[in-house]
C-alpha cells in the first residue's frame, strides 16, 4: 500500500519548497497549500492525505484557528496534525498540543525528527 500523502500548509513558498523537496527525497507523496483555508479545502477533497504539517503563524487564519476548524469536521477529527512553528519558546509546544495538534516540530526543522514523527503517525 502506498504511503499516504503529507499535506504541507505554510504561507511561505520557500518553506513549502524545502519541505516538499525533503519529503520527496525520502519517498513521501505530498500536497501543499499556501494558506490554512486552502489546506482545509484540500483536506475535504483529498482522502489520501494521511498527515498535515501545519505552520502555526500565517496571516488571515493561523494554525490554531485552522486546527479548530479541521477538528470540527467529523471526517478529520482523527487526522494527525503536526504543528510547525518558528516559535520555539517555553510553553509553545504545550499550547499547540492543547489546541489539538498531535505533535510539534520547531523551525528550522530537524529532518530526523520530522521523519520519525511522520513514520510514527503514518504507520
Amino acid at each position: 500500500m502506498p504511503k499516504k500523502k503529507v499535506l504541507v500548509v505554510d504561507d511561505d513558498p520557500k518553506n513549502i519548497f524545502a519541505l516538499v523537496a525533503t519529503l520527496h527525497s525520502k519517498g513521501f507523496a505530498t500536497a501543499s497549500a499556501n494558506s490554512a483555508e486552502e489546506g482545509i479545502a484540500l483536506l475535504l477533497q483529498d482522502n489520501d492525505i494521511g498527515i498535515v504539517l501545519l505552520d502555526m503563524m500565517m496571516p488571515d487564519m493561523d494554525g490554531y484557528q485552522a486546527i479548530s476548524v479541521i477538528r470540527a469536521h467529523e471526517s478529520l477529527r482523527s487526522l494527525p496534525l503536526v504543528a510547525v512553528t518558528a516559535q520555539a519558546m517555553k510553553g509553545d509546544q504545550e499550547k499547540c498540543i492543547e489546541a489539538g495538534a498531535d505533535a510539534y516540530i520547531s523551525k528550522p526543522i530537524d529532518v530526523d525528527h520530522l521523519l520519525s514523527t511522520l513514520t510514527r503517525y503514518l504507520n
